[in-house]
């Protein structure tokens, strides 16, 4: 096997497996800018993958090593979250659509990594879910239903049916249900939610998130056969 690209990895932790797959954006001018920041020692950042706009795929870091991507965060009981995920990096600057060739290339290298670690596609999650009021990539132009089209990701059904009244409290008890972390505000817990799943609305919690979110906890309950942290 040929050495990593990236030195910035060591052994995940307690022998931890990867269970959660963390998809980022690079927020950097280029590609080859964002290349070299992972690969940079003094950086001490990395990940496992790296996509460009035209779909290259390249390895950075093993995927049984412990890369440095994610950082402070959790999803669920995962409190080491680089010990028990693989980081996907996407060249994005942040202010700009994904790339057709590069969404292509994502999702032939999820659905290979899904199939060799047997994590579920609830546990494709973003830098945003696991640090909210901290982190906000892939960022509100990333195409989640186009994943969960695919199996990759998942996304909320809510049923016609009127559903739990709006509350503050009522929606932060599903979104912990389902993995939003309890360490954070109501306002970054529903900021994080509406980033992935509704990017554009505003205002208080209402019924529409409160829909979707018990739906969600209903369906995907966190750590449901995970592994112990």
């Amino acid at each position: 096997m040929p050495d990593p690209l990236s030195p910035n990895h060591g052994p995940r932790r307690l022998g931890a497996r990867p269970d959660l797959v963390v998809i980022h954006y690079t927020a950097m001018t280029s590609h080859d800018e964002a290349l070299a920041r992972l690969c940079d020692p003094a950086a001490e950042v990395s990940a496992h993958w790296l996509i460009s706009g035209a779909g290259k795929v390249t390895e950075l870091v093993p995927e049984a090593r412990r890369a440095w991507h994610a950082g402070a965060g959790r999803w669920g009981a995962v409190e080491d979250v680089n010990s028990r995920s693989i980081g996907i990096e996407l060249y994005n600057r942040g202010d700009h659509p994904f790339a057709g060739p590069q969404m292509a290339a994502l999702e032939t290298l999820l659905a290979g990594i899904l199939a060799r670690w047997s994590i579920p596609p609830e546990r494709v999650i973003g830098h945003s879910d696991m640090a909210p009021g901290r982190k906000d990539d892939p960022g509100p132009r990333f195409d989640w239903r186009r994943l969960a089209r695919h199996g990759l990701s998942v996304w909320p059904q809510p049923k016609p049916a009127r559903g739990p009244q709006p509350s503050p409290s009522g929606f932060d008890a599903a979104a912990r249900g389902f993995g939003y972390t309890a360490e954070v505000t109501h306002a970054q817990r529903l900021a994080a939610f509406r980033l992935r799943f509704r990017p554009r609305a505003s205002g208080p919690v209402d019924a529409t998130d409160m829909a979707l979110i018990a739906d969600l906890a209903a369906r995907f309950p966190v750590d449901r056969g995970a592994p112990a942290p």
